[in-house]
């Protein structure tokens, strides 16, 4: 009988395959790609996924390893997402092992078998009754019965709490054989026969053309590009689509770009639909994320909503795809696998035949390039629901202007008249802490982080010194290390100072600061926007985090403190992301039946972007934008990679990437490759960053083609190379961040 050798993907960064010899008495029929295996490596285990079954192996025999153990006796993975992943890895150059357990929930990577838990649920004995005698003068006892009798299905052990039945009480039962305890898996809730809880809004001419166009395309991939202004009512139409899918047995996903989004978007969603709802992000357990992937995959959810990962979730029915706010940044992982969400999204509706919505007030250059090209339908929705009135914008010139903490006169003025009148006031200004850094007044000395180029950020309230980038945190000093003078003084203004100082001005209203640092706390987030839903004159102080698709229907002024920022960044992409900031935070104002007003404060308020962004629109600013880009050669008219590297000594990085950089030419002649050019390597624009020196390599192609047969080959060479393994290097094809 020839041998049978299993080929395994395993979660390393090597991107090979490895050979193991099957378990002694299993035959090839009983593996099928996609099952796990638990095989010994080096001197550990680890849990691989089974690629193929062969018969050769360029592996002497006499070192083959057998497998310890088949934890599957089918593959937890559909061959649909089994496939997906190949071409993840395949398009990102990535391990194909280290892929698959990206797409894996923890458990499942760890060995755990791919089965609902198993629970406790206790129920009344058949013969239970309510008058025994033993029971008689055991009020408590009596009532867990009568609870109990209630729920002939019995009462999971997770329950008991919410139903006030105390476990004693259930103890003593048991004991007198009154009540039955049985450990059996969950049973999937039946689908509702009507799947609205609550009726739907009625479309406007807008929404209902957007609905239709997208309901048109049901049964068949379809991509459409949703590009809806800040209140244009989005969300119904979602709602409206998921339950045109519900209708037609299939399941729906739908993607967030933030964790602090899920909340809000499943409390509607559960007012809307008797649905079973599967919610997967970051916050969730691990146990719950395996309960709720298991129940996705077993068609026992009908709609899922999560952050980027949750694209990785299987479906029994897929049905319809929905990336929200599909111009976030958050989609795009940054370590590890660098995959973009929305991208992949769409490979995956198109792989499953399903159609895909991509919406946005502030769609991606990139999307927008793809809609006018014709490769998405474009559904355009320019007016607000219910009437709302656009914001007006106006731009502050505050050169020569005093600043208090970020502040100037007319702002102030501004934000009183609008708590005076019983509204509410956003101030926006996208940097957290008390300052940016500290300054000796004596000497000029700044704070620096020891281990990045970069200063450290004042916490007052924690009375810190912290660097943003890699987490280095110290004590405020109480002189300075340099002169040793006292007169330490912060400067600019971040979340905190501007907190503190609106305090001050008005004492008789509620400040409440929104960024990372105010929200880590768990449910510090939902009890924030509890507070603000009140619509009691208040003021929000906050990041970005306040610009993501909340709704604030009483907030009439948004100011915006610092707008000039993305005007001067070496990255091509700020200047995007600026507009795209500066309009979703615009559009938080005035979604109601009061108009809503938007002041940004700027000492270059003639500014031809801001210009045209304020007063012409976003989308007059992108076909601007796709033009430059356009003329410059860069995305979404070129595709690039970018090879990063970072060593702990200097020069190390630049060395192993000036071989790469070699290899790459010899490539490109070999392969007869044209239209790739190789800028670098350079120094990272943050040189060093948690005590290593970065360089980066960028590469920059006309087409995709030809650019993924040099990186399919130079990969290769650079995994074979010696100054390869003194330095930490990856790959980021299509990156979004150049720094």
């Amino acid at each position: 009988m020839p041998d049978v050798i299993l080929r395994l993907a395993l979660p390393s960064p090597l991107r090979r395959l490895f050979d193991y010899r099957a378990p002694l008495g299993m035959t090839a029929a009983d593996f099928a790609p996609g099952m796990r295996l638990r095989v010994p490596f080096g001197r550990r285990e680890m849990i691989g996924v089974l690629i193929e079954v062969t018969e050769h192996s360029e592996v002497p025999a006499a070192k083959l390893k057998p497998a310890l153990a088949l934890l599957d006796p089918v593959s937890p993975l559909p061959p649909s997402l089994f496939k997906l992943c190949l071409w993840t890895a395949q398009y990102y150059q990535h391990s194909l092992g280290d892929t698959l357990s990206w797409a894996l929930p923890v458990l499942l990577r760890q060995g755990d078998p791919a089965e609902a838990r198993q629970e406790r649920f206790w129920q009344a004995a058949a013969d239970a009754r309510l008058d025994d005698p033993r029971i008689a003068r055991a009020p408590k006892q009596r009532e867990a019965l009568t609870t109990l009798a209630q729920h002939p299905h019995g009462v999971a052990h997770a329950l008991l709490s919410k139903l006030q039945l105390s476990k004693d009480s259930l103890d003593m039962l048991l004991a007198k054989g009154l009540v039955t305890v049985e450990v059996r898996r969950h049973h999937p809730e039946a689908r509702h026969q009507r799947w609205l809880a609550q009726p739907e809004l009625p479309l406007n001419p807008e929404q209902s053309a957007a609905f239709q166009a997208v309901r048109a395309g049901f049964g068949s991939y379809h991509a459409s590009l949703l590009a809806g202004v800040t209140g244009s009512g989005k969300t119904e139409v979602y709602l409206q689509l998921i339950r045109e899918t519900l209708e037609a047995g299939k399941q729906a996903l739908v993607l967030i770009p933030e964790i602090n989004l899920g909340p809000q978007t499943l409390a509607r969603f559960e007012q809307r639909f008797n649905a079973r709802i599967a919610l997967l992000h970051s916050a969730v357990n691990d146990r719950e994320r395996l309960d709720a992937w298991l129940a996705a995959r077993d068609g026992e959810a009908d709609i899922i909503i999560g952050t980027r990962s949750a694209l990785f979730t299987p479906m029994k029915h897929p049905g319809l795809i929905i990336i929200d706010e599909e111009h976030d940044g958050s989609y795009k992982q940054q370590e590890g696998l660098r995959y973009h969400a929305r991208d992949l999204a769409l490979v995956r509706a198109h792989q499953e035949n399903i159609p895909i919505v991509l919406g946005s007030a502030t769609p991606s250059l990139e999307s927008l390039h793809n809609a006018y090209i014709g490769r998405y339908a474009l559904l355009r929705m320019d007016q607000r629901a219910g009437g709302a009135k656009p914001p007006k914008f106006m731009r502050l010139d505050v050169k020569s202007r005093p600043l208090d903490s970020g502040i100037s006169g007319p702002m102030q003025q501004a934000i009183g008249q609008t708590l005076e009148r019983g509204q509410q006031v956003l101030v926006f200004l996208n940097r957290r802490g008390f300052a940016p850094t500290l300054l000796c007044h004596d000497c000029g000395w700044l704070s620096e982080c020891p281990r990045c180029d970069a200063r450290t950020t004042v916490h007052q309230r924690s009375g810190e010194l912290r660097c943003h980038h890699c987490g280095y945190a110290e004590r405020v000093p109480r002189k300075c290390p340099q002169c040793g003078r006292v007169d330490l003084r912060p400067v600019g203004a971040g979340t905190e100072r501007a907190e503190e100082r609106l305090s001050i001005l008005f004492p008789d209203y509620p400040v409440l600061r929104v960024d990372r640092d105010s929200t880590s706390r768990k449910d510090a987030m939902a009890q924030l926007f509890a507070t603000i839903q009140k619509g009691q004159p208040c003021i929000l102080v906050g990041t970005q985090m306040l610009a993501k698709g909340h709704h604030f229907p009483r907030v009439t002024l948004v100011s915006i403190l610092d707008a000039d920022g993305g005007l001067f960044s070496g990255d091509f992409r700020a200047s995007e992301r600026m507009a795209q900031l500066i309009v979703q935070v615009a559009g938080r104002a005035g979604r109601a039946e009061e108009p809503g007003r938007v002041i940004i404060q700027t000492h270059l308020a003639e500014h031809p972007l801001l210009v045209q962004l304020t007063e012409q629109g976003y989308f007059a600013f992108a076909d601007q934008a796709l033009s430059e880009r356009r003329a410059a050669g860069l995305p979404p008219f070129a595709h690039l990679a970018l090879l990063r590297a970072e060593a702990h000594k200097p020069g190390q990085a630049e060395g192993f990437l000036d071989e790469a950089c070699s290899a790459a030419e010899q490539l490109l002649g070999s392969l007869q490759l044209h239209a790739i050019e190789l800028l670098g390597p350079v120094p990272a624009p943050m040189e060093r960053r948690a005590g290593r020196f970065r360089a980066q390599l960028l590469v920059q192609a006309s087409a995709r083609a030809p650019l993924h047969k040099l990186l399919s080959h130079w990969m290769l060479q650079l995994e074979q190379m010696p100054s390869g393994r003194q330095v930490r290097w990856s790959l980021d094809v299509d990156p979004v961040d150049l720094y």
